[in-house]
């Protein structure tokens, strides 16, 4: 039988020198993307954790508000999280008065999801500070960087990049 050794793996050596950009990685824009959006959603961050509520909340209340009546299928369909991530945020958000759920009229199963007054609200409170960071950024732009920026966004999507690809 073979003897074992216990020979320790050698440690890997640190790497002193930063990562740099190559021919095929753009990392200015990496990062530029994950700071604009830290601070994008800081300011609803903050007003949503007086509720004690995250990110999910957000973006729920967002999307029903932007389509009332919407179904839940829809919704998992939109953000591509499981009905078990949205089942709580939903509780949350319906127990709270932000949300309502409806039975279809064509197929009760079906549940279709509408903003409270309470509900438009929040949406706008935490639309309000992006809408500002957003008119701010745009500040000395014209219309057509403006457009720019929305295709640039939309190729960003795998639903548009799949469409156009």
């Amino acid at each position: 039988m073979p003897r074992q050794t216990s020979q320790k793996a050698a440690k890997p050596e640190p790497l002193a020198t930063p990562l740099g950009n190559t021919e095929t990685i753009d990392f200015e824009i990496i990062e530029l993307l994950f700071f604009a959006y830290r601070d994008f959603v800081s300011d609803p961050d903050a007003i949503l954790l007086k509720s004690g509520f995250g990110r999910a909340h957000h973006r729920v209340v967002h999307f029903v508000n932007r389509e009332p009546g919407m179904t839940v299928a829809d919704l998992l369909d939109t953000l591509r999280i499981t009905k078990q991530s949205l089942a709580r945020v939903l509780k949350q958000l319906i127990d709270s008065g932000y949300i309502r759920q409806v039975a279809g009229p064509e197929d009760r199963r079906q549940r279709k999801l509408y903003p409270t007054k309470a509900g438009r609200e929040l949406a706008l409170a935490l639309a309000e500070p992006q809408s500002r960071r957003i008119e701010s950024a745009f500040a000395d732009a014209s219309s057509e960087v403006r457009e720019g920026v929305k295709k640039f966004l939309r190729g960003m999507q795998d639903r548009y990049r799949s469409e156009t690809g």
